[in-house]
Formats: C-alpha cells, structure tokens, sequence
C-alpha cells in the first residue's frame, strides 16, 4: 500500500465531521478520516479535514460516478494533493441503483470512470473503491489501491482477502455502539440500518453472507443487527473490530453511531485506549 492509514479509522458523513471532531481523532491516534455521504465534487469537506489536521489520511467513502464526473474530481483530486502532499486517498464508487435515475451497467461504468481517472493522471495507489461482490473487488485490486467495502462482516473481510489475494489494501467500514444494553443497542442500530435494507446492493450481499428474505423484513432481525452493527462496552466492540484484522483487513473505518447531537469524540477515545 503506498498510504500509511494505520490499523484503525472513524467513517462519517460531513454532517457529524467537523474540524474540532477531526482534530481529536488525530490526537486520539486514528490513522484515517473517511469522508461518507456522496462528498460532493469539488471534495470541500474532505479539504476541511485535511486542514484541521497536520498528518491524518483522508479519504472519501466514497465519491458516487453517477453525481461526480470523473474530469472534475480528478481536479479536486490533484489541488488537495498540492495543497496536503501524500494525505488524500480517493474513494469512488457506483452508489445505488435505487437512487439513480441513469443508472446503466454497474461494471461498465466504473471501468470507464477509472479510464478517466488514469486519463486524468490520479495514480492507481491513490484511490480506491467501493466494492461488495467479488468481480468489482477483484476490479478494485487491479485498478486502484484496494477495495471499500461498507457494511460488512469478518466472514465478508475474509472471503474479500482471499479474492484479493496479498498486498492490495482492504479497509471495511463497521459501524458501532457504544452501549452495553442490547435492546438500547439494538434500537440505535436499526435507526442506521433502515435504509440499507431498501436497497438491493446490500441486501443482495446479505444474502451472499447467509442471511434470509426474513432476517432483512420488519427492520432486519437481531441476527442481522447484531452481525451489522458491534455493541456492548469499548472492550467488546474492540474486539470485534479486531475480528476483521484477524480476517485480513489492512484498515478498518469504525462508525460510531449515537443519539443526534451527542458529542461521539469521547467514545472514540474510550475505544483508542482499548484497540491494539
């Protein structure tokens, strides 16, 4: 891997980012920031991180094909490389067919952004994608630093690294919940999961990791949940993060998920002390 992201990072949308938030991080010790949320084109929230910040990486999880052209993001691209060398990491990928009115062959369409990219000079190990099955995370392995994959398991981070095979990075996401009560737990993680259980990306995918039509109905079941989203104390939920390591991951972008407005940097220093 030609970045250094450390073992751990946090993911999360502008919204909850901030700069107070990503300069506690840094000190806390995370080796990356994951920018979430379709980043817009111009990547401004990704350049705010990177300017709060003196050595963190950033990375966008991830800019969606469909709203960024690629010509334009290649440019955001190459002025925060002038601006913070050696810091920016680019995360694309091809979003949703639920929320894509133009949406045409998946494959298709990230060769040819990742052909722009090239044309546009991003360097192959400074961006990666998002990929879930596994002809898009061996595309990712081929054309660019590694694979993204969001809202997965160990047992998805295992058979991604056999797929992959050695020295390409892998960095899952995994959200969690710092909460040692399962039903408050479980409450907090069925609010995030909600919309993901609408959309055929990842349900095709939780299928593929054994789960049923029943486990995805009525807000998924707490077998899904539990799989989806770690909870209990910062011990348990390191240990789990852990579990994708064992897996194979290289990195792995922790989301932490809480009431609307709570402060989350405590919870990830809490979880700091605890991961090795």
């Amino acid at each position: 891997m030609a970045m250094e992201l450390g073992r751990y990072g946090v993911w999360h949308g502008p919204q909850h980012f901030g700069p107070e938030l990503a300069a506690g991080l840094e000190r806390a010790g995370y080796g990356a920031l994951w920018l979430g949320a379709s980043p817009d084109t111009a990547l401004r929230d990704a350049e705010v991180l990177l300017a709060a910040t003196t050595s963190v990486a950033v990375g966008t999880s991830i800019v969606n094909m469909w709203n960024s052209p690629a010509t334009e993001v290649a440019e955001s691209y190459h002025r925060l490389e002038d601006e913070h060398p050696g810091r920016f990491l680019l995360g694309v990928g091809i979003g949703h067919r639920e929320r894509n009115d133009d949406y045409r062959s998946p494959y298709e369409t990230i060769v040819s952004y990742l052909d722009e990219l090239d044309d546009a000079k991003v360097p192959v190990d400074r961006r990666a994608l998002a990929a879930l099955g596994p002809k898009v995370l061996q595309l990712s392995g081929s054309r660019t630093a590694g694979a993204l994959p969001y809202l997965t398991t160990p047992e998805h981070t295992r058979e991604a690294r056999r797929v992959l095979g050695g020295g390409v990075l892998l960095a899952p996401e995994q959200m969690v919940v710092l909460e040692t009560d399962p039903e408050i737990a479980r409450a907090t993680a069925r609010d995030r999961l909600a919309p993901y259980l609408q959309l055929s990306n990842y349900t095709t995918n939780f299928k593929r990791l054994g789960f049923g039509d029943d486990d995805i109905a009525d807000g998924g079941s707490d077998r899904l949940v539990d799989a989806m989203v770690l909870h209990g104390s910062a011990v348990e939920v390191a240990e789990g993060l852990k579990a994708h390591i064992d897996a194979g991951a290289n990195h792995v972008a922790i989301q932490q998920l809480g009431p609307e407005g709570v402060d989350l940097l405590p919870g990830y220093e809490a979880l700091a002390t605890v991961l090795e």
